[in-house]
């Protein structure tokens, strides 16, 4: 027979088990990869570039920020002669000066922290797939490159040589700072510190940048403001 105090006993015991711990049950997490960003087509020029002694395959496509494009802008350095070079290493933006009103921006790689260079330079000289010699300086961080030392005559041009098809050669006050603009940038690079202290360009983009190029003109590469041994310039 249900009596008031078998009412009151269920109640307690009711709520003693809605107060129990419940039994531990095993969740497993799926943790979701990071989405790929999707990105338009790739303009045209970013395409295979035949004729060249050595080959430059195409950018592939989906590996290369919009932002890091080769475009042509409004020119935010007006006051600058036109064939003046500068590169903004935190933006990892290279403006070259057309005209007062426009300019061609490229993306670009930055020397690694610790090694990069700033300041006002000349453009001595360019080549064509030029050959890499490493100097002294580099050659005591990494022994391992002593085989392609000046003394050694540097490496081959072509496939495998980091400066790539393009290269522009700095110097400040007639002595050579050692700092080059070239090509062999991988998409993924571009916006990051990938050398040590060069300006590292798509070949596509370092071919464009050698054929409009001035010789003698400014080359000026602005100080970085971010904090020192940061990799990343974003």
């Amino acid at each position: 027979m249900f009596t008031r105090r078998s009412f009151i006993a269920l109640g307690a015991m009711t709520g003693l088990v809605a107060c129990a711990r419940p039994e531990a049950v095993s969740v497993t997490r799926v943790v979701a990869a990071p989405a790929r960003p999707v990105y338009p087509s790739l303009p045209d020029f970013y395409g295979e570039i035949t004729g060249e002694p050595y080959p430059i395959p195409a950018v592939p496509e989906g590996s290369l920020a919009p932002e890091y494009w080769r475009q042509e802008v409004v020119n935010p350095w007006p006051d600058h002669a036109p064939g003046t070079i500068v590169v903004d290493p935190d933006a990892a933006i290279l403006h070259f000066v057309e005209s007062r009103e426009n300019a061609t921006r490229y993306g670009v790689g930055v020397g690694a922290a610790g090694f990069a260079w700033e300041g006002t330079a000349r453009l001595q000289f360019t080549r064509k797939w030029p050959r890499w010699k490493v100097p002294a300086s580099m050659i005591e961080r990494q022994p391992e490159l002593e085989p392609y030392s000046v003394a050694n005559g540097g490496m081959d041009p072509g496939p495998g040589n980091p400066l790539g098809a393009r290269a522009l050669y700095l110097f400040q006050n007639g002595v050579d700072t050692l700092y080059r603009i070239h090509g062999d940038a991988a998409p993924q690079e571009l916006g990051k510190a990938v050398s040590s202290g060069c300006i590292r360009m798509l070949n596509q983009d370092a071919i464009h940048l050698y054929d409009r190029s001035v010789h003698g003109a400014s080359v000026i590469v602005l100080p970085s403001m971010k904090p020192p041994g940061l990799s990343a310039l974003y």
